[in-house]
């Protein structure tokens, strides 16, 4: 323990922790929108940043590897009688320890931000991804101190620095999925929908591989001769076989995995039914009175929908579902702090469709004639959907102007007919009809 403390003072260990946490605790500070929806989105987001904590993990392996031969004691040392493997030993330790603590540090700093809003926690997932992201990065450590003592020049860390990202980026965009997962550790971290998770046969294909680095930087920093650092190559090769025998090949398994627990739907006590998935549980109280306002707006046609649901449906995975009579489906949206972004999307996102499910079927949908419709059971003048639908910063500048001309028209007729009208565009769009027309002409 005396050696390994003095280790932790005089070598880079300690430094190389302090980069992990500051780049680490910055990258995720800078955009807490991307993980702010809970546990599992953290552990992933922080794991993505692999791609810069790798690369300097592996430079620092490589700086602290060339120290014998920056202070020309290498020689000295060949006379000692102790093993040169169990000199090392404590120079290990303290890179793994360092940068293990970092990892949780900078894990912990995004834990700080969510603790109150995250009310789902996939405790042994979040366990296993983080722990993999951890060991990863002693597997670049040890493999840079290898390195480092094999070619001890003063441009070899840097050089592993930028061989680092073009490694992992390379690794993500042109090896197979399958390959890539097994060898890559940030494959599988880019968020395509809110219930995503790691695999936990990707998670442990990544582990053999980044274990068998680990074990080659330690046969290549502790060798005495040609023979050891050849027998480095061998836990590599072995860990590449092991890991792609155990990675899965199912596309969605590797890339976009749903938690099923984390997409099931928590609902209101009381009626008209509000419901959100597990992972956005903490905004069901502010979502309920946005999507019963936009509910009772509903309620004016008859057979109206009585319940909001979200849309659990992920688009990566190409998923169907059925219209479900009485229900409105929704996305839900979580802001930085964890909240419910857009609420002043939430009812125009509830009327905009009259109750009915768009999934893809109808192409001849007329958005003029759905807006005017909608804005008058909300009873407001129509408006742009930029400013309203998050994400939208163009439209047809022609497309409001004329559903304010309808929506002025509905407005000058009779309640009975205006409620008429709009009941048969709600009719022709259940059926994919063409609305063009409904909601023109004078009062009959």
């Amino acid at each position: 323990m005396t050696v390994l403390g003095i280790e932790l003072r005089r070598s880079a260990a300690l430094g190389a922790g302090l980069i992990t946490v500051v780049v680490g605790v910055g990258a995720l500070y800078l955009a807490t929108g991307r993980w702010s929806s809970g546990w599992m989105a953290l552990a992933m987001t922080v794991r993505e940043y692999l791609l810069l904590l790798w690369p300097l993990a592996l430079a620092a392996g490589a700086w602290q590897g060339r120290r014998e031969h920056r202070a020309k004691v290498g020689e000295l040392f060949t006379t000692s009688a102790r093993p040169r493997a169990q000199r090392m030993l404590p120079v290990l330790g303290a890179m793994a320890l360092t940068l293990t603590v970092a990892y949780l540090l900078v894990t912990v700093a995004g834990i700080g931000w969510i603790a109150s809003t995250a009310q789902h926690v996939p405790l042994l997932n979040f366990a296993v991804v983080t722990g993999v992201g951890a060991m990863s990065l002693i597997g670049a450590a040890w493999l840079g101190l290898g390195i480092g003592r094999m070619l001890p020049a003063l441009v070899t860390a840097p050089a592993l620095a930028v061989a680092g990202v073009l490694l992992i980026f390379l690794s993500v965009i042109r090896l197979p999925d399958w390959l890539a997962a097994a060898v890559s550790p940030v494959h599988g971290t880019l968020p395509f929908h809110a219930y995503q998770t790691i695999d936990n046969r990707v998670s442990a294909a990544l582990a053999i591989s980044m274990a068998a680095l680990a074990t080659a930087g330690m046969l290549l920093f502790v060798a005495d001769g040609w023979r050891t650092r050849t027998a480095a190559l061998v836990p590599v090769v072995l860990g590449l076989l092991v890991a792609t025998a155990v990675v899965p090949r199912d596309e969605g398994v590797l890339n976009w995995p749903v938690d099923p627990v984390a997409r099931e739907l928590l609902c209101t006590d009381d009626t008209p039914t509000v419901c959100v998935s597990r992972v956005n549980a903490n905004v069901l109280d502010a979502l309920t009175p946005l999507a019963r306002e936009g509910l009772t707006a509903l309620a004016k046609l008859p057979d109206a929908p009585t319940a909001v649901y979200e849309d659990t449906r992920t688009f990566m995975t190409d998923e169907v579902s059925s219209p479900e009579d009485g229900v409105v489906r929704i996305q839900v949206r979580i802001d930085k702090r964890g909240g419910l972004a857009h609420p002043a999307a939430v009812v125009p996102e509830i009327v905009r469709g009259l109750g009915v499910q768009y999934d893809g079927r109808c192409e001849n949908r007329n958005e003029v004639v759905e807006r005017a419709a909608a804005y008058w059971l909300l009873e407001r003048e129509p408006r742009s959907d930029v400013g309203v639908v998050p994400g939208m910063i163009e439209e047809d500048p022609e497309i409001n102007p004329a559903a304010v001309a309808l929506w002025q028209g509905l407005r000058a007729l009779p309640e009975y007919e205006a409620l008429a009208r709009v009941t048969a565009v709600r009719d022709a769009l259940r059926t994919c009809a063409d609305v063009t027309g409904i909601l023109s002409g004078a009062a009959r």
